[in-house]
């Protein structure tokens, strides 16, 4: 095992203010002499694994990279894990760049839970017990592809430089910039404009994804080869009401309910007996009959709301009061209270099949999320032990898998729903090569499959690129991955769109 012995160096948050006042008035401005300055440093390792019942040996590089501003001052440092394939032609070899989402969070659950050569391990039903364990994971997909996982800045071990203020880099277009800026630089030192290049993004970082395809490819001239967008999220419109004025999650929502529900055996023996038809019966629903009947608003006559009401709750398992007194609206945060409410019990927003238990059994909402309990500890715990004992990444500072960056800058999408699907569009016709994998999950909360199926409906593409996308589903949640079968199911679709 070869190691290089790495350091990194937590930085200083400074806000740099322009004020324009006469010099008598202002004391003059003194350069900070103090300040440490912060290197690029990596650490190197070799390691196998065994996939598909082949052994495969790889180099590990756990490292920094210094992100430079248009002037050339140093700005940030940005934390990566590489993963690379041992004797491989790096001119041919694929190479995806991996990222989660939040904003605000790191990158440990694609790379401990699904696409690394290491992952947490998890009994059949997604649960890991402490002490938590890494094994060799023989579902990643480092067989296909070299593999890269960035930490946004202010997330992982990604920070602002000292003197920098760390929300410059807090945004939309922001963190495109940052993010573009850091592969742009990795691929220059190692040598791989060569390579085929993915982006492959989970929850916020399938909006980071669409959005850094197009300015990779406008301002980079990096062309990809394709996108993989895990549990997507580029119209943000279809999942939030924040003005009691959107019914268009309403709708999107509801099959989740339903197949939530089934799970639960809270739907009658007629609509459990053949799921595939309930849920082409429940998707056709919210598409015709529910869609008319909210956007008729107040002057839906009360038979027909009657009837929509009865149908929700056939569809749900909720019941008609319920409904009624929701106004036929039912809030996802709500659902995840109300379904289990007689039995003392909610469920989960990344995955619904967790079950939670509140102490106040009369709230509108869980007082926490239990899928996001049942798996956050464990990749913390892993992802700490394995990089200093594994990749001998010896460094005291706190590895941020969820950290706030609030206020996020939208930009131009600010007081609007954020919707990059245009995005997308733009580049897919720009670089018509350019190949795309959804994988959502049926019982997903956060981003539901039914509203990710919409937004792809939406986005107007030639008929001649439709084919160019990858859609599959998955018997999980956010993190469809922490299920085996899931996992399993997710490599080979992922194998079938590398090999198209």
């Amino acid at each position: 095992m070869h190691i290089k012995k790495s350091f990194f160096v937590l930085s200083l948050l400074l806000n740099v203010m322009l004020v324009t006042a006469n010099a008598e008035e202002m004391p003059e401005k003194k350069e900070n002499k103090n300040l440490e300055k912060v290197e690029e440093i990596i650490s190197t390792t070799t390691h196998s694994v065994k996939i598909a019942g082949n052994t495969l040996n790889y180099q590990a590089t756990a490292g920094n990279l210094i992100i430079k501003s248009d002037d050339g001052k140093d700005k940030a440092s940005i934390f990566y894990t590489a993963y690379t394939k041992d004797g491989t032609d790096l001119g041919n070899r694929p190479i995806t760049f991996c990222f989660n989402g939040g904003p605000g969070s790191s990158s440990v659950w694609l790379h401990l839970g699904t696409f690394g050569p290491r992952k947490v391990e998890f009994d059949d039903n997604g649960y890991a017990l402490p002490p938590y364990h890494l094994v060799e994971n023989e579902y990643s997909i480092l067989d296909l592809t070299d593999l890269v996982f960035i930490d946004p800045v202010s997330t992982g071990y990604s920070r602002a430089l000292p003197g920098e203020d760390a929300k410059q880099f807090h945004g939309v277009d922001e963190d495109v910039k940052s993010v573009a800026n850091f592969i742009r630089l990795f691929v220059t030192k190692n040598n791989r404009w060569g390579s085929p290049k993915y982006l492959a993004g989970e929850s916020y970082g399938t909006t980071r994804a669409a959005s850094l395809a197009g300015y990779l490819h406008d301002e980079h001239f990096l062309y990809c080869n394709g996108v993989i967008l895990i549990s997507s999220i580029l119209n943000f419109q279809t999942l939030n009401d924040h003005q009691n004025g959107n019914d268009l999650p309403y709708v999107l929502f509801l099959p989740t309910y339903t197949k939530t529900a089934a799970f639960y055996k809270k739907l009658a023996p007629e609509l459990l007996k053949n799921m595939d038809k309930t849920m082409a019966d429940v998707q056709n629903f919210a598409l015709k009959d529910y869609t008319v009947a909210l956007m008729q608003g107040d002057a839906l006559d009360p038979k027909t709301r009657q009837e929509i009401i009865d149908k929700l709750s056939y569809y749900t398992g909720i019941s008609k009061e319920y409904i009624d007194g929701e106004n036929l609206r039912i809030n996802s945060m709500h659902f995840a209270k109300e379904l289990l409410r007689s039995e003392r019990r909610t469920v989960g927003r990344f995955d619904t099949r967790y079950k939670g238990i509140d102490l106040n059994t009369c709230g509108e909402t869980f007082e926490f999320d239990p899928s996001a309990e049942a798996i956050f500890g464990a990749f913390t715990a892993t992802f700490n032990y394995y990089m200093k004992n594994d990749l001998k990444w010896d460094s005291n500072i706190e590895y941020k898998i969820l950290t706030s960056v609030s206020p996020w800058n939208y930009g131009k999408a600010t007081n609007q729903y954020l919707n990059v699907g245009d995005s997308l569009r733009e580049v897919m016709t720009k670089n018509p090569s350019l190949k795309v994998f959804v994988g959502s999950g049926y019982y997903d909360l956060a981003t539901p499959y039914f509203a990710t199926d919409y937004t792809f409906n939406h986005l107007n593409l030639d008929p001649t690129l439709r084919p160019h996308v990858t859609m599959k589903y998955y018997e999980g949640g956010h993190m469809m991955y922490v299920q085996k079968v899931s996992l399993i199911k997710l490599k080979k679709d992922l194998a079938d769109f590398f090999n198209q």
